[in-house]
Formats: C-alpha cells, structure tokens, sequence
C-alpha cells in the first residue's frame, strides 16, 4: 500500500482520468477527496470509491467554490500529501472561425484553473507534499485547430517548473504527467456511438508507435508514482504516457513498411 496514511486531493475526479487515479489511491491506502462540476457523476463516483473518499461539488474555474471545497477536505480528511489538478476541458479554436469565449474558457479551465487550484491547496498542503499537474501532448505536437487547448497546456508544463522552484523549500514536489489519446469521455461525438469508437481507436493505433489508445489506468498508474515515495527525488519533471507519440512517432504503423 503505496499511499498509507496519506490524503489527496483529485480535480475532475468524477470521470476518466481523475476517477481512474483516486479508485487507484483508495486502493493504495489513500483517503481521497474529488472534485467536479456535475453532482450526479460525483455522487456515483462517491458511491463507487466508498467511506475513504469525500466527494464535493466545484468548478475549477470557480476559485471561491474550489477554496471551500479544499478546507472542507482537509478538515474531513486532515492536510493532504497529494494533490493532482487533473480538471480540465477539450475544445477546438481554428484560426479563421475561433470564438473568443470558447478561447478564453479553454485557457480559465486548463491553465487559470489550475494555477488558483494549487494557489488554494497550498495552506492545506504538508511539507514535503506532491502535487501532480495534468498536461497533454497537444502542447508539443501541434495538432491543428487546438491552439487555445495547446497554449495552455504548454502553459502548464512552463508553470509546474515555476511552481518546482518555488515549493521547493518546503520539499513539495511539482511534476507533470501528458496523456496522449486516452479512451476516455473526453472524446465526446468521436467516440459517440460504438462504430464511431472503433473507427476512432484504428486512427490513434496506425499514428502510435506502440498501436493502440492509452486506457486510463495507464495514466493512473503513473500518477501513483508521482504521488508517492518512489519518486521522492523527481522533481520539476513532465512524463509523457502517450504510448511513443512524442518522443518517437516515426515508429508508428502508418510509417512502417
């Protein structure tokens, strides 16, 4: 039990990614409290995760919404040793047809957001704490139409640095971890209907060298790491689970003879 006497803090922990890491936490000893816009996801998250986990109701653009749901955690569960701002939104931003609004929900969810997250967390934190942010490979691949998504991914990626540097002296560690294509309800009309779904996964398969989508306990699992004392000297770091799409895409099938 990796996470024994520990208590975290998941954004977005109601669905995909989020849901996936604290059932992993629960599992590894950790009380685990999750946050997310939609009640009636959370409360079958809640049901789901059990009297180890505490679910509350809040937007991570909401900055007072996400500061009271962090105290009435900690005063539940005591100060947490991990928090992972996970909660975040997909949406397209193509030169030529962007809407400002769209744009500016994107960068106040993805990258805002988490800012004031860890802003919020920070009097609840222990010393020596891990605070994992959730990036994504669209910061570096340059997808086309996503510029907002990308801008604040990247965003994250640069701020986590930040942050490393200056938590540092309380020994809270500061690392990323970078999906690529996760089968997740993130997806929306792509994955809307079963033939859609396989069509979609075959797509990711041919242009990712290890040929198939990432499921969520990919990333969970990675997160763990993170979050407990195996990495206790990373530090400042961004760790793609993405299955080769960025450090080596010449090896997907699309490219092989």
């Amino acid at each position: 039990m990796r996470l024994k006497n520990k208590a975290a803090l998941i954004t977005g922990g109601n669905s995909g990614i989020g849901l996936a890491t604290a059932k992993l936490f629960v599992a590894e000893g950790a009380k685990v409290v999750i946050t997310g816009r939609n009640k009636q996801t959370l409360e079958a998250a809640a049901n789901e995760l059990g009297s180890n986990a505490l679910a509350l109701a809040a937007d991570a653009t909401d900055i007072d919404a996400t500061e009271a749901a962090i105290k009435q955690g900690a005063e539940k569960f005591g100060k947490f040793d991990i928090l992972f701002a996970n909660a975040g939104i997909a949406g397209g931003t193509p030169l030529g047809s962007a809407k400002p609004e769209v744009f500016e929900k994107i960068i106040s969810t993805n990258l805002t957001g988490v800012f004031f997250t860890v802003q919020a967390a920070l009097p609840h934190l222990n010393d020596n704490a891990s605070i994992i942010l959730n990036g994504s490979v669209i910061s570096v691949l340059g997808i086309p139409g996503y510029s907002a998504y990308g801008a604040a991914k990247a965003g994250v990626r640069a701020m986590a640095r930040v942050m490393a540097s200056e938590l540092s002296p309380r020994g809270i560690r500061v690392n990323v971890v970078a999906p690529g294509a996760i089968r997740t309800p993130i997806w929306g009309a792509a994955t809307a209907t079963p033939e859609a779904e396989k069509e979609f996964e075959k797509r990711i398969a041919l242009t990712t060298p290890l040929g198939r989508i990432g499921e969520t306990d990919h990333v969970a699992k990675t997160v763990l790491f993170l979050a407990s004392d195996d990495s206790a000297h990373v530090q400042g770091q961004e760790i793609f689970v993405d299955g080769g799409a960025v450090a080596s895409p010449s090896g997907a099938p699309i490219y092989r003879g």
